[in-house]
């Protein structure tokens, strides 16, 4: 019979053959390995699992939802291979998520952003543009910005208009095509990039870079952490963020600005949102229609525009 240890691998690797990556998820479960070590246990029951996911004190109760989550897909695994294993009820520590209320970009606010990117101090001629070109990109396309970030050169292609995202959540690809006004915004970019990074690569006498498409000064991939720092100066510089606070509006922000956009427009044409949200959904990169769906509510026109059609409807069936 293998380890509790030996069976965590062949569980992650089977979920991560499915797609999920369970970066999280792997911490928190070699950590229940070790704790069920120390109690000189092999059996998965629902006590232990609970006094595991309760033990660190100073976390919400959310936190340990989310733990006890983590080892109950785990214990459905296991109960497979061993009868007694207990597997901790749903009820348990029962939570619900909750989304985070998005700011509503307006146009003008997205103007000044771009702006105050582009003319950001830096020491690399390229880092301001690559901002302004990555934050214009997010908010024409709602790309989410690992997405972006990864993109490749190869993945671009600015003559047919269409970028090509690759293994994304659950890694997942899809092809998002692009208004002819976004891939000159990007061909301008790509030819600013090149030439910069060619007279660097002649001051310098080297030429080692990266293949992503959207690059820093020294010719490497952004890191996530960088453009959020970058993103958190820049919005201060417009207004958006209280000077020494992280808090406020979020990069992510923008994608649901996009999608909320895209519903209005459909809205206000009469374009029957229930027959065109699958299209938004796979163009999102949405594994579920539900999250798709969770942008009616996130904006009050929105709302005004569902309960107007449902009155209609009811309206017109008596």
């Amino acid at each position: 019979m293998s380890t509790l240890r030996e069976s965590l691998q062949d569980y992650l690797a089977m979920r991560r053959g499915l797609g999920f990556r369970l970066v999280e998820a792997e911490v928190y479960l070699k950590d229940f390995c070790v704790f069920m070590e120390r109690r000189a246990q092999t059996i998965v029951t629902a006590q232990l699992a609970l006094d595991w996911a309760t033990a660190p004190a100073s976390i919400r109760p959310t936190s340990w939802a989310a733990r006890l989550t983590t080892v109950r897909q785990f214990a459905r695994y296991l109960q497979g291979f061993e009868a007694r294993t207990e597997i901790p009820a749903a009820r348990l520590l029962p939570f619900r998520p909750k989304r985070c209320k998005p700011h509503l970009y307006s146009q003008e606010e997205i103007g000044r952003l771009l702006a105050a990117a582009e003319t950001m101090p830096s020491r690399q001629a390229l880092k301001p543009w690559t901002l302004q070109t990555l934050l214009g990109l997010l908010a024409v396309s709602g790309m989410r910005l690992n997405e972006a970030l990864a993109l490749t050169r190869a993945d671009v292609d600015l003559k047919a208009c269409v970028l090509t995202i690759r293994g994304s959540k659950f890694r997942k690809s899809r092809l998002v095509p692009l208004h002819a006004s976004t891939s000159r915004a990007l061909a301008r970019y790509a030819e600013r990039r090149d030439d910069l990074l060619a007279r660097r690569d002649a001051e310098i006498g080297e030429r080692a870079r990266d293949p992503n498409f959207l690059l820093t000064g020294r010719g490497r991939r952004f890191q996530e952490a960088e453009v959020h720092k970058a993103f958190y100066a820049i919005s201060r510089t417009v207004g958006l963020r209280a000077e020494g606070i992280n808090r406020g509006p979020r990069l992510h922000d923008l994608r649901h600005r996009f999608a909320t956009d895209t519903l209005l427009r459909w809205s206000r044409t009469g374009l029957p949102i229930e027959r065109e949200m699958p299209t938004l959904s796979t163009y999102l990169g949405h594994t579920n229609i539900s999250d798709t769906y969770w942008y009616l509510s996130a904006h009050p026109e929105l709302m005004r525009h569902a309960a107007l059609r449902l009155e209609r409807r009811w309206g017109g069936s008596r």
